[in-house]
């Protein structure tokens, strides 16, 4: 797809202001006038954009509803494990929650930088690039993330519990949406604990969060005025499905588009399906590739989302490290918002075929590939940590978790990590003997 110029439209704003400031300051009339003209234009702009119709044979490609969805799927195994062995699981998942936290952890401080920008703190500090433990230093110190945790709770040094993030806090949310309302949870009953929990959100949450707020229903929350629909949030959701359906991807992938509809459409909710689902896969395997494979089989086989993964497995070979992913990402994307579910799927998935099962070179060169890092090299560490279990995790990724989640979730800002263990292992022996 080629995304339209709108460098132009962005400049053009950006003088109008400057000279709407200009004029205000030599005392000339009119500038309110000529304002309220561009708003209305604006909005009508707006109002006509919204109102565009979607290429029809693109949309029979990339349905929203789930049964539609299921009937374009490729063949897949739908199911991996019979029954639950609850040494075996709870060794995988506590290697993919360590994962998911050590990437996520390893990926705050730098969420969005530029690689330059990351290279630069890596020498200032003295720290490898990519990263191979988390960073000894990092910009702001004390200024705190989600109003709780400082910058330097992130670093080697400065922490002590897992300092709060958002993609952590929707991994604890998806286990309270099971515990509350059972594993047959509905779109609607996934409003009622964002009520519930959610304290504020980002783009389509904080769309989707705004709109169950106002009294629309939790089946439209998602597709009202959001045009965040199908960036990345719903696919950093979808560990906690993955993980309370292991080996069942068929099941993870449900339980994710349940959840996903609430916010997302299309690639929002096929990037939340497609990881569930390599999740659920990677306790039943030994190959994460294997995984992300298998995660394929249950979204529509001529999505955009399913060509571009095909594509990134197509071209690993050719992808050796992180600056070779995001220049091919740049490339072939251009124009494409940093926090996409696309562009970001296709880092996560060479952040795992650059690192096999070598967790601390999955996240590491996921980092190192910016973007939406935090996210990517969590959903890589949840994938590639459910498969090597807690073992394959090297000691100084949890050394300083002190079996402590710290979280901002409403009446639950405090998790321990032997707890949630416990708890998933719960939920996924229910779900697995269903």
């Amino acid at each position: 797809m080629a995304y339209p110029n709108f460098e132009k439209v962005e400049e053009m704003t950006r003088l109008i202001r400057l000279h709407a400031d200009l004029k205000t300051e030599h005392g000339a009339e009119g500038v309110a006038e000529l304002l309220a003209e561009t708003r209305r234009v604006l909005r009508s702009t707006l109002t006509r954009m919204k109102q565009l119709p979607a290429d029809p044979t693109q949309s029979r490609r990339e349905p929203n509803s789930l049964s539609a969805i299921r009937a374009l799927r490729p063949k897949g195994p739908r199911r991996l494990l019979n029954g639950f062995n609850p040494g075996q699981y709870r060794r995988r998942v506590e290697g993919a929650l360590q994962a998911r936290v050590a990437g996520n952890i390893l990926g705050s401080p730098v969420e969005g930088w530029s690689i330059a920008k990351m290279l630069a703190l890596a020498v200032e500090n003295g720290d490898a690039f990519p990263p191979t433990n988390y960073w000894r230093r990092v910009p702001e110190p004390k200024v705190k993330r989600y109003g709780m945790s400082p910058r330097e709770a992130y670093t080697r040094k400065g922490m002590s519990g897992v300092p709060v993030d958002d993609d952590l806090a929707y991994t604890l949310l998806g286990l309270l949406i099971v515990e509350d309302h059972g594993p047959n949870f509905t779109t609607e009953d996934v409003g009622t604990a964002w009520l519930k929990y959610l304290p504020y959100a980002c783009t389509a949450e904080m769309v989707a969060l705004d709109n169950l707020n106002r009294g629309v229903p939790a089946a439209t929350a998602g597709a009202r005025d959001n045009p965040y629909r199908e960036w990345i949030g719903a696919d950093i959701r979808a560990d906690p499905w993955g993980y309370m359906a292991p080996g069942w991807p068929e099941h993870a992938a449900a339980m994710a588009y349940r959840d996903a509809y609430l916010s997302h459409r299309r690639q929002g909710i096929y990037g939340a399906m497609f990881f569930a689902a390599a999740i659920a896969a990677a306790f039943a395997v030994e190959d994460p590739v294997e995984a992300v494979r298998i995660g394929l089989t249950e979204i529509p086989r001529h999505c955009t989302m399913s060509r571009a993964v095909r594509w990134a497995l197509s071209t690993a070979p050719q992808i050796k490290n992180y600056a070779d992913a995001r220049a091919a990402v740049d490339a072939r994307f251009k124009g494409m918002h940093p926090v996409h579910t696309i562009n970001n799927a296709c880092l996560t998935i060479w952040g795992i075929t650059i690192g096999g099962t070598d967790i601390t070179r999955v996240i590491g060169q996921t980092v190192a590939m910016g973007l939406d890092n935090d996210c990517t090299a969590a959903t890589a560490g949840s994938i590639v940590g459910a498969v090597v279990g807690a073992r394959g995790v090297p000691s100084h990724w949890t050394r300083r978790f002190d079996n402590t989640i710290h979280s901002y979730l409403k009446g639950k800002r405090r998790f321990s990590i032997s707890g949630v263990v416990t708890r998933f292992a719960k939920q996924a022996r229910g779900i697995c003997e269903m």
